[in-house]
């Protein structure tokens, strides 16, 4: 069997993981090793491990069942059905709001000459919807693949250049603590995010119901791509955090926070320290990250209120997933026109929601597992466990601080 012949059989697999390998890699995860160093390595690792049951829940869900991961929530009742559809509904057009905005402006950086950045969303969102509305899942399934080995390569060299150039600053006299309140703010969204807010798995499961409409796709099957792309993001939000440490860490200028400029401000600080002909590399790598997650973004949640619509209503025309893309996409591109400036207060409010509802869904994708005789056994339903105490004391712990300290 030839490689792209083993590529052919991966598919949701892939796009969850260039859904998942944006903000919460290319800014959060950098972040905390320009911020923190390696204190923070064992954290990413940990909560990529404790959240996976609940994104594989939703792949054997789909398979076994023959049914989405949203035809489940509506099973379990209207409150968590119509609760599922609110958040997707917020998260699709500030969460595509986001993306498209990062990823002009990434754009708009690295090109040579320019362009402005509202004329680069306004370009890049039709490139978007041309894939979307042209190819359908298949063209988005090819473009997820070769974005993500793309990615995967750059990434990776641009992390063996500067691990042979060893750390590019001293290590501070005084070692700053991630682990105090006053940093939990930073924490929920490294961790909210990390890999993909929860509403991925079931965007992930309605990705492979389009997948097996067309080929036969065993659980067997099913399972090897989902576990290949979510070790894949688990390996590059280490990578990603690794760069944080090599590059940033220890330098005497102020790490910015916000996503645009703390980009712009890793490509600057890679020329400076390593050369000139490294910016196009690191560019890439941030260009290749957000285009990937606008790509699936805009899929994903308008696949997610196209598949609710037809839940409610009993059968949508053949080209109301388009309508809803386009929709998506209009309201996110008004949110960039109007309400720019109010944007990272929208982005925050969404990442909050995605962490705080995140233990909830959680639940549901074990109460659906319970459903169909699925119950995990063993060292799943250890891990199982250990994540749901982990999401919801975390969860409780953050709302304490939050509206209580």
């Amino acid at each position: 069997m030839t490689f792209a012949e083993k590529l052919k059989g991966f598919g949701p697999g892939i796009l969850m993981a260039t859904a998942a390998v944006g903000g919460s890699h290319l800014v959060a995860a950098t972040q905390a090793g320009a911020l923190f160093g390696w204190q923070l390595v064992w954290l990413i690792l940990a909560v990529n491990l404790l959240k996976y049951p609940f994104f594989r829940f939703g792949v054997e869900y789909t398979l076994r069942s023959k049914e989405s991961l949203v035809s489940g929530y509506k099973q379990l009742g209207k409150p968590i059905f119509f609760g599922f559809i609110a958040l997707n509904i917020v998260a699709a057009i500030v969460n595509t709001a986001g993306v498209l905005l990062l990823t002009a402006s990434l754009l708009f950086y690295a090109l040579p000459w320019q362009i402005e950045v509202m004329t680069l969303c306004y370009g890049l969102l039709a490139i978007c919807l041309l894939i979307l509305m042209l190819g359908h899942y298949k063209v988005l399934d090819s473009a997820s693949k070769i974005i993500m080995i793309s990615l995967t390569l750059a990434t990776l060299a641009a992390f063996i250049v500067a691990l042979s150039n060893g750390a590019a600053h001293p290590e501070p006299a005084s070692v700053p603590n991630p682990y105090q309140l006053a940093m939990l703010g930073f924490l929920v969204v490294l961790m909210g995010w990390m890999p993909a807010p929860i509403e991925i798995s079931a965007i992930n499961s309605l990705w492979l119901k389009a997948k097996t409409r067309t080929e036969a796709f065993t659980l067997k099957q099913g399972l090897l791509d989902f576990n290949t792309g979510y070790m894949l993001t688990a390996v590059l939000a280490v990578v990603f955090c690794a760069l944080g440490v090599l590059i940033q860490y220890g330098s005497t200028s102020k790490i910015e926070l916000a996503g645009v400029a703390f980009s712009k401000q890793l490509i600057e600080m890679y020329t400076t320290t390593i050369g000139e002909w490294s910016r196009n590399l690191v560019a890439g790598i941030a260009f290749l990250c957000m285009f990937g997650t606008t790509l699936t973004v805009l899929d994903g949640y308008a696949r997610t209120l196209n598949e609710s619509a037809t839940l409610l209503k009993g059968s949508l025309p053949k080209y109301s997933l388009n309508i809803f893309v386009l929709v998506q996409a209009i309201f996110g591109l008004s949110v960039i026109v109007f309400f720019k400036a109010n944007l990272k207060d929208m982005l925050t409010f969404a990442m909050t929601l995605a962490f705080v509802t995140t233990p909830l869904f959680a639940l549901f994708n074990l109460k659906l597992m319970h459903a169909i005789d699925a119950k995990p056994k063993g060292l799943l339903k250890l891990l199982t466990y250990a994540g749901l105490l982990y999401l919801f004391g975390f969860t409780f712990l953050f709302l304490y601080w939050k509206f209580v300290l």
